[in-house]
């Protein structure tokens, strides 16, 4: 057995020592809790996305053009068959010959049978002036109009244009088309129909049918 000294000594060695291990472990546990971090620019936030803006030929007719490639297009016969086309989400009807393609629905629709081509477009309506036709067929050339006058009760507006195709990939030809548009109002709405054939084909009498079976519902 030791003298008080000796455990009093064993004692206060015992506490120093216990302390020294402590802080050590309390030194080491704080360096692996510190992060580390790294110099760099901020972080970015994309900007919110926003609908695109409508483009003129959204609201606008352009000027109808051939297919240079097509093959040749005759006269509709007098015979021909009429269907009527419903355009529920535009609000109207027109009769087309039978068997045409029809491509496009609500505000852009056209029926085709090779360069035989009629088009109609719903649009907000604006004032139809001779630059306003002019901007809005660049390219073509107007020959007559606008022109006032009254188809089945309704004022309209009446353009004459003509129109030359893109070259044939093969021959060089080009293919001249001449159009007839119509605008027909409608509160405040406007239907610009395009009636086109190839120079040297004669569908008066078919658009004249086409155009008076215009009607809005």
């Amino acid at each position: 057995m030791g003298t008080i000294g000796d455990v009093v000594a064993r004692t206060v060695t015992l506490a120093l020592a216990a302390s020294v291990a402590l802080l050590s472990g309390c030194g080491s546990s704080g360096r692996h809790a510190t992060p580390t971090t790294t110099a760099g620019p901020p972080p970015t936030t994309a900007p919110p996305a926003t609908a695109a803006a409508p483009t003129p030929s959204q609201t606008t007719a352009s000027a109808l053009q051939a297919e240079a490639n097509s093959a040749a297009a005759g006269d509709v016969p007098d015979n021909q068959v009429y269907v009527v086309f419903h355009d529920v989400a535009a609000g109207y009807s027109i009769k087309y010959p039978e068997g045409w393609a029809q491509k496009g629905a609500g505000s852009a629709v056209t029926f085709r049978d090779k360069n035989n081509v009629v088009r109609i477009v719903v649009a907000p309506r604006r004032p139809v002036t001779a630059g306003a036709v002019r901007s809005s067929l660049r390219g073509a050339q107007v020959t007559n109009g606008p022109a006032a006058l009254r188809i089945g009760g309704t004022h309209v507006l009446k353009v004459v244009y003509t129109t030359r195709s893109a070259p044939n990939t093969v021959t060089g030809k080009r293919v001249t088309l001449t159009v007839d548009r119509y605008y027909v109002p409608h509160a405040r709405k406007e239907a610009i129909v395009d009636l086109g054939s190839p120079v040297g084909v004669d569908n008066v009498d078919a658009y004249r049918l086409m155009i008076e079976s215009f009607r809005w519902r």
